[in-house]
């Protein structure tokens, strides 16, 4: 049986994109097919040279450009797409293509602290301002606003006293690198024509 191909989308350390690659190698129905950063400088691009998975750099101007990105995507037969700390708002031909089969990892508790800058340390300390005891993590579909799709799952952990931002995105990203893999997988196996 023929794998289904996933792209994952990412622009920064690429932690996660690294507990994805190690969760589908050898997996016998799901395949990394395509890595695409928006940064040639990027952690993520060294994951996939060393990981021998193909991978794309593409600016606002590229993403934005339905004929390139089609043709990219159609190259390497994506699927269904990750987004794991992508950074560019996804264009909404691209949300459309990929109805339900397009999420993202998001490291707070959405609806509240979500959308434009809600990335990296801010978000984690827009929590410890807020006084919140719990944080986590929302996997959801992505649309055309930043953090505005459908909640696929959340799951939580505790705000210490003594935490800062970066105490608090180590929590958070133990949390990340559980769930995103295995969500992803299950989206992946459920979706109707498989």
């Amino acid at each position: 049986m023929k794998k289904k191909k996933i792209a994952i989308f990412a622009s920064g350390t690429g932690s996660n994109t690294e507990q994805l690659i190690k969760h589908f190698k050898g997996h016998p129905h799901i395949q990394i097919g395509l890595i695409i950063s928006s940064s040639s400088k990027a952690a993520v691009v060294k994951l996939a040279e060393e990981n021998d998975i193909p991978f794309s750099v593409v600016n606002k101007s590229l993403l934005s450009n339905n004929s390139y990105m089609n043709s990219l995507l159609n190259l390497y037969d994506i699927e269904f797409i990750v987004l794991a700390g992508f950074i560019m708002l996804i264009p909404p031909f691209l949300v459309k293509q990929f109805d339900r089969r397009m999420i993202n990892i998001h490291p707070a508790l959405l609806p509240k602290y979500g959308g434009r800058g809600m990335f990296g340390l801010a978000v984690h300390q827009a929590v410890i301002s807020s006084g919140d005891q719990l944080s986590g993590i929302t996997i959801h579909y992505v649309n055309e606003m930043y953090d505005q799709g459908k909640t696929i799952f959340q799951t939580t952990c505790k705000v210490d006293r003594r935490d800062n931002a970066e105490k608090l995105s180590k929590k958070v990203l133990e949390l990340e690198h559980k769930y995103l893999p295995e969500w992803t997988e299950k989206l992946v196996m459920e979706m109707r024509y498989f």
